[in-house]
């Protein structure tokens, strides 16, 4: 049972929620135009105990937009009856490199079963040492593949999710780029996490004004203070803060963004402190203003 947390959370924001009056309310239109949405793995250690509890709270804090990052070892018919039932929608269905390419028609009817549009990866096998050119290529001919089948055979759109280590230098650019010009953008788009665009050094508002029309959906979150990348593609959960509060320049991005394709933004915390984390970055989300 996880009745104590949700109900510590849904107080939290419904505080801040209805005590916050922005000073600049009258001034502008707000960046966000809908409420974010939220990745399931902000909450993956509550849906791995209590599904339909988990939902509960997810909706009561105002989420009904979720990228769900596994089914958490329950069926995707259970998980569409329980977000129906919530008015809660899935727009998109994140996978492992490996189902992906190996159970793609598995994947591709648990995705049509939740009622995503968008099927993401994350990643895909490369050398701890870096990624190198051949391992690009072993990717991108992967994604072209399957990128077809679900796109012609069951009207899904993958879409590539960048973790950090995909940015070594190649060329006048990075191995990122390489992945972005050689994947047919037909049958692959892409998901621009913007810690794991600003961690390796990159940056996240160049990124999308350089590839706008291929973002289709964006992960939400912020670096803490004093926190120097690399090109690993990891780092410490709990460096994940609040929005607004790390390295980000967060209005500048969804500026940006607001002239690309994206349709879909999620709120990604994977630091132990969601409770009161989340809250925030939903108070400073909509506190956002052009």
């Amino acid at each position: 049972m996880i009745l104590r947390k949700p109900a510590l959370f849904s107080c939290l924001l419904l505080t801040v929620l209805t005590s916050y009056q922005p000073a600049n309310a009258q001034k502008g239109q707000r960046l966000l135009k809908n409420h974010p949405g939220v990745v399931s793995y902000t909450y993956r250690k509550d849906f791995a105990k209590d599904m339909p509890g988990t939902l509960d709270m997810v909706k009561k804090n105002g989420f009904t937009d979720i990228e769900f990052s596994n089914l958490f070892g329950q069926t995707a018919q259970d998980i569409r009856k329980w977000i129906d039932e919530r008015g809660i929608k899935c727009s998109s269905f994140g996978v492992s490199y490996e189902d992906l390419t190996t159970k793609t028609d598995q994947v591709a009817k648990n995705a049509k079963t939740l009622g995503a549009k968008f099927v993401r990866v994350a990643g895909f096998p490369h050398s701890k040492t870096g990624l190198t050119l051949d391992e690009a290529k072993q990717g991108i001919s992967e994604f072209n593949r399957v990128g077809k089948i679900l796109k012609d055979q069951y009207g899904l759109t993958l879409i590539y999710h960048n973790h950090g280590f995909e940015f070594q230098p190649y060329e006048k650019g990075t191995l990122f780029d390489y992945i972005v010009q050689q994947t047919n953008p037909r049958y692959v788009s892409l998901e621009m996490d913007i810690l794991w665009v600003f961690f390796p050094g990159q940056d996240p508002v160049a990124l999308l004004k350089k590839y706008g029309n291929r973002f289709k959906a964006m992960h939400v979150k912020d670096l803490k203070k004093g926190v120097e990348g690399n090109l690993s593609g990891g780092t410490n959960p709990e460096n994940d803060v609040a929005l607004g509060t790390g390295q980000i320049n967060i209005p500048a991005v969804l500026k940006a963004a607001k002239r690309s394709a994206i349709e879909h933004y999620y709120i990604e915390d994977e630091s132990s402190n969601v409770e009161t984390q989340v809250p925030q970055s939903v108070q400073y989300l909509l506190g956002l203003k052009e």
